[in-house]
C-alpha cells in the first residue's frame, strides 16, 4: 500500500533532502510538502487547494513555521476528532529542553532534532521511515 507522508517544512533544501533520503531508501511514500502551517491544516482537512487530498499516514512537523508554528498546528491537530490518530513527528533543529517538553505536553508521537551532516539526515528519514512503515501498526485512515 502506497503510504503518504505529509512534510510541513518552510525551508526548501530541507524539503529536497527529505525526497531524496526517501528516493535513495527505495521506498513507496507519496510526500506532500507545504511551507506553513496555515497550509498544512488547510492539506489535512481538504480545504480550498488541497480538497480531495488523502489523509496522510505520518506527518513530519516543523517547530519554526511562518503563520501557525509547528505547536499551534500540533494542538490543533490533537483537538480535532479526524486528526489526532495521525502521528505528528516534530522535526525540527531546536534541541530546547523547553520546546521539547511543550512540543509532547500537546502530544506529540516523538522529537527529533535534524542532523546538521547530510549522509546523517538520510539515515534519519530512512529510519523513521522504517519504523513507522515496518515497525509501528498505524491506525486505518
Amino acid at each position: 500500500m502506497q503510504r503518504t507522508i505529509l512534510l510541513v517544512e518552510d525551508n526548501a533544501g530541507d524539503v529536497r533532502l527529505t525526497r531524496e533520503a526517501l528516493r535513495e531508501a527505495d521506498v513507496a511514500v507519496d510526500l506532500v510538502a507545504v511551507s506553513d502551517g496555515e497550509q498544512a491544516l488547510s492539506y489535512l482537512r481538504a480545504h480550498g487547494e488541497h480538497a480531495g487530498a488523502a489523509r496522510p499516514d505520518l506527518i513530519l512537523l516543523d517547530l519554526n513555521l511562518p503563520k501557525k508554528n509547528g505547536l499551534e498546528v500540533l494542538e490543533e491537530i490533537r483537538r480535532d476528532t479526524e486528526l489526532r490518530r495521525v502521528p505528528v513527528i516534530m522535526l525540527t533543529t531546536s534541541s530546547s529542553a523547553r520546546d521539547i517538553s511543550a512540543c509532547y505536553d500537546r502530544g506529540v508521537n516523538c522529537y527529533v532534532v535534524k542532523p546538521l551532516d547530510l549522509d546523517d539526515f538520510t539515515a534519519l528519514v530512512q529510519a523513521i521511515n522504517r519504523f513507522w512503515f515496518e515497525v509501528a501498526r498505524l491506525p486505518p485512515r
